[in-house]
């Protein structure tokens, strides 16, 4: 497998780096702690094409491939994981699923804005009782003849305050279990859509997480995706793209803790000398960039086969087990190795390392990963 990267790939992944550290780190550490949504950054990445990576141009969107989107995550990740869980969001689970499993109508109305920039998405998956057991639906749309009436309350919604359209995942036939589960695009503003309070999380604190409460909401039958039960499908199918994303942004918060780690030890002196020439923070580097590299190939292993047509869901599965233990591992030691600072809002390590632990959790947690790696490997 060839991970040398084209001349195109490289200017994706500098236009993305310079986006960051010109548009992103200004102001990061104010809406961390104030969880204001980068709204006009956001805005600008649509522009940048950043929103519609892998989309069809005949949607809106940049038809890149996913390597160049792991670049482009990894990128913004460094800076701000907040803006790179809107960006993976927008592309992986809600275009992604509408290019390849909506009809050719709701791509024209509901992908091609989403994959401009125009509006961003939101998947609604999780519940307050179905959240790895993604089987245990309690949000039902009853059929009513041309429209379903759809009931009930969605947890943990990254973008639930400022999406325009939400994926919204819900049972039709609660006798059939996980084959009577259906996929809907329901649009904000609709009679009985209501958004709940903004979670006041450990970290991503830009992004915007809401509960959504669906009370009777009148949902159109042309807004159903697929056939009646090829939601839990769709779900699934779609959380296997996602991880590389979330992989992505994983590697792009280690990285991003990583690069702060060096540039701090090669100036900060103690014992008359540079930190980085002592051993014991040296091996502490040494391990970092070597586990690094490791998440940064199963990414790309991950994102190639993607592109291939493969299946995808243990590679994905790999990937984003693997990233966010770096992650974390990762941030840990670069708030070790500035000491004191590392403690501190104004050397940003303590908040890679708060925004880093939610990469274990959602879109699968480890041990769904593992779940996932193991039937795979059992096969």
């Amino acid at each position: 497998m060839d991970f040398n990267l084209s001349e195109e790939q490289l200017m994706i992944q500098q236009a993305a780096r310079d986006f960051a550290q010109n548009e992103l780190l200004p102001g990061v550490i104010e809406r961390d702690r104030d969880q204001k949504f980068p709204t006009e950054q956001v805005k600008k990445m649509g522009e940048m094409g950043l929103l519609g990576m892998m989309v069809n141009p005949k949607y809106g969107g940049a038809g890149m491939d996913s390597v160049s989107y792991v670049l482009a995550i990894e990128e913004i990740a460094k800076i701000d994981a907040s803006a790179a869980v809107v960006m993976s969001v927008n592309n992986s689970l809600v275009c992604a699923g509408l290019e390849k499993f909506a009809s050719e109508e709701q791509k024209v109305k509901y992908l091609t804005p989403l994959a401009k920039g125009e509006v961003i998405g939101a998947f609604a998956l999780s519940e307050p009782e179905a959240g790895s057991d993604a089987t245990s639906q309690k949000t039902t749309a009853e059929d009513k003849g041309d429209y379903y009436l759809l009931n009930g309350i969605k947890n943990w919604i990254t973008n639930g305050g400022n999406a325009s359209y939400y994926i919204v995942i819900a049972q039709t036939d609660p006798e059939k279990r996980h084959k009577g589960i259906s996929a809907f695009i329901v649009e904000k503003g609709w009679e009985g859509f209501e958004i709940g309070p903004k979670e006041d999380k450990l970290g991503i604190r830009g992004s915007d997480t809401h509960s959504l409460i669906f009370n009777n909401v009148k949902v159109p039958k042309e807004n159903r995706i697929g056939d009646d039960g090829f939601g839990f499908s769709f779900a699934m199918a779609v959380l296997n793209g996602g991880r590389i994303g979330i992989a992505s942004q994983a590697l792009g918060i280690a990285s991003g803790a990583y690069e702060l780690a060096l540039k701090y030890a090669k100036t900060r002196k103690a014992f008359k000398t540079e930190i980085i020439n002592h051993q014991a923070i040296a091996f502490k580097l040494a391990d970092m960039a070597t586990q690094i590299t490791a998440a940064r190939m199963l990414c790309y292993k991950a994102a190639t086969e993607k592109d291939e047509g493969k299946d995808i869901s243990e590679s994905g599965a790999m990937a984003k087990l693997y990233a966010s233990q770096v992650a974390m591992d990762t941030t840990i030691e670069a708030v070790q190795i500035h000491g004191g600072y590392g403690y501190v809002k104004e050397y940003h390590v303590e908040r890679l390392m708060r925004d880093a632990k939610i990469t274990q959790i959602y879109e699968g947690t480890s041990e769904i990963q593992k779940i996932v790696i193991s039937r795979s490997i059992a096969k």
